[in-house]
């Protein structure tokens, strides 16, 4: 598994494997999710600009999964991690954010951050052994309020969710 940097090329990709891997919700009872669209190719290609887009390719370098951040806070925040399906359980998700941490770590980041399903066994209990941990909402910082804000008047809250957080 090799991880670099996102090519303009390949937004549309991107767009392709979040889908893709969306489809895992209509299974367990949660078909707008799965039926959500993912980010425009406009707000990938933000991403991409600033430097926080990757992906895991194989040896083909034909990405599999993908990860976009953006700066939270002081920390980075996780803002999509997504695995085709044909290429779950092989690392990469895992892989990605290693990768993030390092980077962050290498910036003098202090944390990464992410908001996820605390139901869904690929989101928080995933996360959770990837070393992120709970925030209750003493723990929340201004900007993580306002992206909870935001997924609530998206009916995201319609499932349970909650902050993490991954001390580096």
């Amino acid at each position: 598994m090799a991880i670099r940097t996102v090519r303009p090329d390949e937004l549309t990709l991107l767009q392709d494997i979040e889908r893709a891997a969306g489809r895992c919700f209509r299974d367990i009872g949660m078909p707008e999710i799965a039926d959500d669209e993912p980010l425009t190719l406009d707000e990938l290609a933000a991403y991409r600009r600033a430097g926080l887009a990757w992906v895991s390719v194989d040896a083909a370098d034909t990405p599999g999964a993908y990860l976009i951040a953006e700066p939270v806070d002081g920390n980075l925040h996780v803002e999509q991690v997504s695995v085709h399906p044909d290429r779950a359980r092989r690392g990469l998700g895992r892989g990605l954010l290693e990768h993030l941490a390092e980077f962050a770590e290498r910036g003098g980041v202090p944390a990464l951050t992410l908001t996820t399903f605390t139901e869904v066994p690929w989101n928080a209990p995933y996360y959770a052994r990837r070393g992120f941990r709970v925030l209750d909402d003493a723990g929340l910082t201004p900007a993580l309020r306002e992206i909870r804000d935001r997924e609530a008047a998206h009916g995201l809250d319609r499932w349970p969710r909650a902050c993490m957080r991954r001390d580096l």
